[in-house]
């Protein structure tokens, strides 16, 4: 193989790396648009497998607004779910212990309410002020 061959196959590698990350796009665009009727996307799917090149670029330009409206749409929702969550365990998480004190007394509250034995009471109120 000659130095020229090498870089050609580097070339057209890189190509076809890049439009296989163009199709995966496409394709998970087409099925997060709830807009678009099945036929259309069915359209657009075979498009892909007969003219691939070109039904990518005429995809992109005739739709690729859309295309970063609904990602920035879906990692919005998807932000605001996490920071959710985040604050609903946060809430449910116990307080932070600030010491023996607060330790027993936590301990107290769980053994006033049944939630532990008396042993186990114990246990942790040894374990607080070990």
């Amino acid at each position: 193989m000659s130095f020229w061959n090498v870089v050609w196959l580097i070339v057209i590698s890189f190509a076809f790396v890049a439009y296989l990350m163009i199709l995966f796009m496409i394709l998970g665009d087409l099925f997060r648009d709830r807009k678009l009727s099945a036929w259309f996307k069915a359209l657009w799917i075979v498009g892909l497998i007969v003219f691939p090149y070109l039904t990518a670029l005429v995809y992109i330009v005739a739709r690729g607004r859309g295309m970063a409206e609904r990602r920035a749409e879906e990692a919005a929702l998807m932000r605001e779910q996490t920071d959710a969550y985040i604050r609903q365990v946060a809430a449910s998480a116990p307080p932070a212990s600030g010491g023996p004190a607060d330790q027993i007394a936590q301990a107290q509250r769980m053994l006033d309410e049944g939630v532990i034995s008396r042993p186990e009471y114990d246990q942790l109120k040894a374990k607080a002020l070990a």
